[in-house]
Parts: structure tokens; C-alpha cells; sequence
């Protein structure tokens, strides 16, 4: 995927690669959709896996999310951390938001419950608060640091995306805030 893009990849391509029959290769993965969500997941994975120290760090919910925030900001382009794809295909946040990816989103929000949790305990966040929709907002505004520009505050200056976060991303989690029918 790294020399050939998502698009043109081939289960031959794989295994010339890898130094195997492309029946070893089918023998680990069903199809090129299972091998492209396997990559995929495992990048996702890694780049989820190496923000924990950033966000662990902090105290508050509302700082752990902000943390998240920059990490993505700061770490979008890294070789190691996410998969790099040829110049004219999609980002790998792009890839993940396009395809089969429910299983890491699933990981995702799992990731978030215990900070969840946490916040519940110290009256950050309201009683009784789902906390797997909490997860799945938190987890989808992530994204958004991935994918969207900002308009309102400059994406680049980690002080500012925190400020941000803090200002409005978690604002509705909190104990103030009730759920309301229109």
C-alpha cells in the first residue's frame, strides 16, 4: 500500500513484497479488503497506541481530549506512526473514515471509557452519562482533526487546539448539561 497507494495495491504486489506465494498471502487474509482493513486497523492502532502517554498525562477529561487533539495535529505525517500513502492518494484518517473500519472505531471508543469513567468519578461529566456515546463523540471529533481545516483557531499552534477542546468539544459531556427533546 506504502509503494502502490490503496487503490492499485494487489495480493501479487503483497506477496513479490513480502517474499511469499499469493496463496501464503490468502492463507492470512480472505481477500485485498480484508488485507487493506488488517493494514489499516494495525496503523490506526499504532498511531491510537502512541498517543497514551500525551493524553494519560493529563488530569481532566477535558485535557485528556485536548491532548488528544494536538497529538493528531502533531503526528498526522509520521512515517512510523501512520501509514504513508503515495502523494496523490488519501491521508490514512481519510482511508479509515472511507472504508470498512468499524472494528477501530469500536477500539477507539473502547479507549476512551476508562477516561470516561474516570471523569464520571470526579464530577467532570454527568451521572449516568452513556458512556460508549461519549466515547463515539469523542472519537468522531477526533477525526475531525484529522480531516477538516479550522476556521475559527489556528490547527497548528497546540495552545490554541487545546483551547479549543477545552472550550467547546467536552463542554457538552458536563454535569450542567441535560439532554432535551425539541
Amino acid at each position: 500500500m506504502s509503494r502502490f497507494g490503496m487503490t492499485r495495491f494487489s495480493m501479487t504486489d503483497v506477496a513479490a513484497q513480502a517474499g511469499l506465494s499469493r496463496g501464503a498471502v490468502y492463507l492470512h487474509f480472505a481477500d485485498r479488503g480484508a488485507l487493506m482493513d488488517a493494514v489499516l486497523a494495525a496503523a490506526a492502532d499504532r498511531f491510537v497506541a502512541s498517543s497514551v502517554p500525551a493524553v494519560s498525562r493529563r488530569r481532566t477529561l477535558a485535557g485528556q481530549v485536548a491532548e488528544a487533539a494536538v497529538f493528531i495535529r502533531e503526528h498526522l505525517g509520521d512515517q512510523v506512526l501512520t501509514l504513508r500513502l503515495p502523494a496523490d492518494e488519501e491521508t490514512i484518517f481519510a482511508a479509515l473514515l472511507t472504508s470498512r473500519m468499524e472494528h477501530v472505531v469500536q477500539e477507539w471508543i473502547e479507549f476512551w471509557l476508562p477516561y470516561l469513567a474516570e471523569a464520571e468519578q470526579r464530577g467532570e461529566i454527568r451521572a449516568g452519562i452513556d458512556h460508549r456515546q461519549a466515547a463515539e463523540w469523542i472519537v468522531r471529533m477526533m477525526l475531525t482533526f484529522a480531516v477538516m481545516p479550522a476556521a475559527s483557531f489556528d490547527a497548528h499552534r497546540p495552545e490554541q487546539v487545546r483551547s479549543f477542546v477545552r472550550s467547546f468539544m467536552v463542554a457538552g459531556l458536563g454535569p450542567g448539561v441535560t439532554e432535551r427533546e425539541d
